[in-house]
């Protein structure tokens, strides 16, 4: 699917407190909050408090447009205990991190657009409803993935967001692309966790998004939503994460947070070039790294390698890089084997098939074959917006 660094300031006291701000004053029996802070927040630290995930009906069939717990409350929920992070935090808070965005996104467009502006294009008169109703999954996965972060570790708050959409279909060709990404994503990080319980948790969310793409690619887009024999594995999840800081106001995110990623490698972004037709298997596309300020640099005596992640496999095609780049484009062609099913994810190698996150030196890139159509559509329409 197409997608800010922040301070992690450890407190050291009896031992290190993960992402929490290292100034204030002492309070007994937990660590110090930093001022201001928000009370409210605080009572988030307690996994009791509050609507009950998988317990309480506010998560599936709230039907208003105010923002539903936890996502009304957005102040950084900091440690209330001290001693060393838990062995996943950084983990659970870079996956609570990016829900804050897709809960936000959500939030955004039941907002925005009304039942009648999707009937208008054409859209089921349940469109609305069923994006109110993920929007209240996603906030029950706020609270889950709060939970999941020990006491010792702060857990992030919102930043503000800005995504590329105008018009509700532009909006759900953004959420296939989020959803399907999404799935990408958690196949390497679901290898993170060193708690298989905490693996069996983000399969189960994962499973979730699985039920929301399907939604949309039967009612939204009537298309077949089977994506092959299996969804596709990209193993570097962070850098995947890194894409949507993109979607993230720089400033804007609360001076607790942690860094988002952790840990964040700040590659140069990739994407399909302006002069593309299409994006399925096959074509041959030119490689743009979009940000002018974070560019690659290319060794003129190593071979570099577009690398494409499809299913479990991946394959490796050998690129051009010319003494005249980037006046002149470097072009590659998708491998023609691949289905036209689900996403592809792309990054640029130094290595045949990218075997460690070092050797990758640009991407990833998400390129959307389910359904292709709103690949270049979404493509070209963010680059107008750019522009």
């Amino acid at each position: 699917m197409t997608l800010v660094a922040f301070l992690a300031i450890v407190l050291a006291c009896s031992g290190a407190v993960q992402g929490a701000p290292a100034h204030a004053e002492r309070r007994t029996g937990a660590p110090p909050y930093p001022y201001p802070y928000d009370p409210e927040a605080q009572k988030l630290a307690d996994p009791n408090y509050g609507p009950i995930p998988g317990e309480s009906d506010i998560y599936n069939s709230y039907w208003g447009l105010d923002r539903p717990f936890p996502g009304n409350i957005t102040s950084p929920i900091f440690p209330t205990k001290y001693g060393p992070p838990g062995v996943d935090d950084w983990t659970w808070q870079n996956l609570l991190s990016a829900e804050w965005l897709i809960f936000e996104f959500y939030q955004q467009g039941v907002e925005r657009f009304s039942e009648e502006d999707f009937v208008k294009v054409g859209l089921p008169n349940t469109t609305h409803r069923r994006l109110l109703e993920i929007r209240n999954n996603e906030a029950g996965h706020l609270r889950i993935f709060q939970n999941q972060i020990s006491p010792y570790s702060v857990k992030p708050g919102p930043c503000k967001y800005v995504f590329p959409f105008s018009e509700p279909l532009g909006y759900l060709a953004l959420m296939t692309v989020l959803e399907i990404s999404s799935m990408a994503f958690l196949t390497g990080l679901v290898q993170q966790p060193q708690n298989p319980a905490g693996r069996g948790a983000m399969v189960a969310i994962a499973e979730v998004e699985t039920r929301h793409e399907v939604w949309a690619l039967l009612d939204i887009w009537k298309t077949n939503p089977f994506g092959g024999p299996s969804d596709t594995v990209f193993p570097y999840a962070n850098e995947v994460l890194d894409t949507t800081n993109a979607f993230i106001t720089v400033g804007s995110c609360p001076k607790g947070n942690p860094e988002y990623p952790h840990p964040r490698q700040k590659l140069p972004a990739l994407s399909a070039g302006k002069d593309t037709a299409s994006l399925t298997p096959g074509s041959s596309i030119s490689l743009d790294f979009t940000d002018p300020n974070n560019q690659p640099r290319f060794h003129p005596h190593i071979q570099y390698y577009a690398v494409f992640f499809h299913g479990v496999l991946n394959v490796s095609v050998p690129i051009n890089v010319t003494s005249r780049w980037p006046r002149e484009q470097i072009r590659v062609t998708i491998p023609k084997w691949f289905e036209t099913k689900g996403v592809i994810v792309a990054v640029v190698a130094d290595r045949i098939g990218a075997p460690t996150k070092e050797s990758i030196v640009a991407g990833p890139g998400i390129i959307l074959e389910q359904p292709a159509k709103q690949a270049t559509e979404l493509l070209h329409g963010a680059r107008a917006g750019a522009e």
